[in-house]
């Protein structure tokens, strides 16, 4: 038997409050946006370690994106909301709000990875695809981490945590591998949605987010300085960002 997700909310709980589901990326955890949270106090935020990572990875691997996704809209409760999210995060928040639009009012996606894409870097597209056809996950979960954290970071570990980021190869190999083709047409995304990227971040990922941004037809969100983590290194910019997606869910429908 699966232990359920760990999901956790905070923040304020009135009536009429603007709800955001934040959603973390690859290799990551709810944690690393605790910061973020912390900066919302006047909104309802739910945050959750996605199947497979952190504390819900005895919630087992997951099976593909067509399970997180029914992971998100459980976590959404049937509750209209805004939905933010980080890197493969993105993904989730697209196919939520294309799947429920009703109950999605807005998204805001921090550099989406799109390797099934023409634009994207021939060299960054094999590496999905190698992680995701990989045999051995938990070396693929060490890697991941030591490449984070470096050689001493990793050193820094206790047994457990390094095993526990092993463990979560499982997920992190079912997450690229879902991503090779594509999960979804970017034209089915109707609700308002808003792209955020850093200004230091990779060169590939800037273009693609400017490029996105162009297809889809909706705004971005710049931070200066900030690299693909500006949701550890700029809390105060990135709540910005999950406010500038909230405002979109809420403006009123031209006629």
């Amino acid at each position: 038997m699966t232990r359920p997700l760990a999901v956790t909310e905070q923040g304020h709980r009135a009536p009429g409050a603007p709800i955001v589901v934040l959603v973390h990326g690859a290799m990551d955890r709810s944690r690393s946006l605790r910061r973020i949270v912390e900066r919302l106090p006047d909104h309802l935020v739910v945050s959750y370690d996605r199947r497979g990572y952190g504390a819900s990875v005895d919630a087992g691997p997951p099976t593909g994106l067509a399970q997180h996704l029914d992971d998100l809209l459980d976590v959404m409760d049937g509750r209209r909301s805004t939905i933010v999210a980080h890197s493969f995060g993105s993904h989730l928040a697209v196919l939520a709000a294309i799947a429920r639009p009703d109950l999605v009012t807005s998204v805001g996606l921090w550099e989406p990875p799109v390797p099934w894409m023409d634009f994207w870097p021939a060299e960054a597209r094999r590496n999905v695809a190698r992680i995701g056809s990989s045999g051995d996950p938990e070396e693929v979960g060490e890697r991941g981490v030591r490449s984070m954290l470096g050689e001493d970071g990793w050193n820094r570990l206790s047994d457990d945590a390094r095993a526990l980021r092993r463990a979560e190869g499982y997920a992190f190999v079912v997450d690229m591998a879902s991503e090779i083709e594509a999960p979804y047409d970017w034209a089915d995304l109707r609700v308002p949605c808003l792209i955020g990227y850093g200004e230091k971040t990779w060169p590939w990922t800037f273009e693609a987010s400017q490029r996105l941004a162009a297809i889809i037809g909706c705004d971005t969100f710049v931070v200066e300085s900030a690299t693909h983590t500006a949701h550890v290194s700029h809390p105060d910019e990135f709540a910005e960002f999950v406010r500038r997606a909230v405002a979109l869910g809420s403006a009123p429908v031209a006629p």
